[in-house]
């Protein structure tokens, strides 16, 4: 299905690569340096990248259909002017210095949808909001530890969803038109040997595309099956997230991140933290921009 061989992009190296998007309109990726405090623009057609830095935790990125980027920050969401790097507040949500927003993305109606986690990874201290295109904000689930992978079903009936520590992809029954999941169901149960499944993409043959953290690769798996299609292995532990571009979406993009402190002595690779991509015969579903 794929090739097996991902390729290294030029650009920085960060130290929590994460929530990358796909902007059509001007055919560059977007990508978060969580705990770097940045938002990188790369552009394939010119192999460069513009970063920014924010001065706090970047958790998520995505298109705003009328300009600029949304993002998830420390706190809550901004808008961004990318050409003047002024960033507007729209929605505070936190206040705890020790709650911080993480992986986030758009749904097909245009909301923008990001989930929280403490930074010292106690269980239950997070949830998952809603942002609609209004501003207006709502708590969708609680209880969550690491909020992480998001995505939805080819005919937009389904959200997939990941909270790390679960080691499982669940599934809800979603309503485009009001944002509203129930019927929660585990669609993919992961080994303890494949590391942690973090963020996450969905094609359009709506197979799941996987992120392992601590465990080397990206996998396509079936959510009707819970079976696991074919494994993309990468030469450094921590893989975070995934998504398709290109102007046919089928280039594969992956982020990755430099092994954590804590885990050492695990050997550092030259190549932790920095953005992957590969072509695929599969067409990813497009990054959805925020349409408030």
């Amino acid at each position: 299905m794929e090739r097996r061989e991902p390729q290294v992009t030029l650009g920085p190296k960060a130290i929590l690569g994460e929530g990358p998007s796909w902007n059509a309109r001007s055919n560059q990726l977007y990508w978060v340096d969580i705990k770097g405090h940045q938002l990188h623009v790369y552009d394939p057609l010119s192999q460069t990248t513009k970063t920014y830095d924010m001065g706090q935790f970047t958790a998520a990125v995505v298109p705003r259909e009328n300009g600029g980027v949304v993002l998830a920050l420390h706190h809550g969401f901004y808008a961004m002017d990318l050409d003047t790097g002024e960033l507007t507040l729209i929605q505070q949500v936190e206040t705890d210095p020790k709650i911080r927003f993480n992986d986030g993305k758009c749904d097909p109606a245009g909301r923008f949808w990001a989930g929280t986690m403490s930074v010292d990874k106690q269980r239950g201290k997070g949830k998952l909001y809603c942002m609609d295109v209004d501003g207006s904000v709502r708590v969708m689930l609680e209880g969550v530890t690491i909020s992480n992978g998001l995505g939805w079903s080819p005919d937009h009936q389904t959200m997939y969803y990941i909270d790390t520590p679960t080691r499982e992809v669940v599934a809800f029954t979603y309503d485009v038109e009001t944002g509203d999941i129930g019927n929660k169901r585990v669609v993919v149960q992961l080994g303890d040997e494949e590391g942690n499944p973090d963020g996450m993409t969905v094609d359009t043959e709506g197979m799941l595309w996987v992120a392992h953290w601590g465990g080397s690769n990206c996998t396509r798996w079936d959510p009707n099956t819970g079976k696991r299609v074919s494994t993309i292995r990468l030469p450094v532990p921590c893989v975070t997230s995934c998504v398709f571009g290109g102007r046919d979406l089928t280039t594969l993009y992956i982020t990755t991140a430099q092994t954590p402190e804590d885990k050492q002595p695990l050997a550092r690779h030259e190549l932790e933290g920095r953005l992957f991509y590969l072509e695929q015969t599969v067409t990813g579903l497009p990054t959805y921009s925020f349409k408030g």
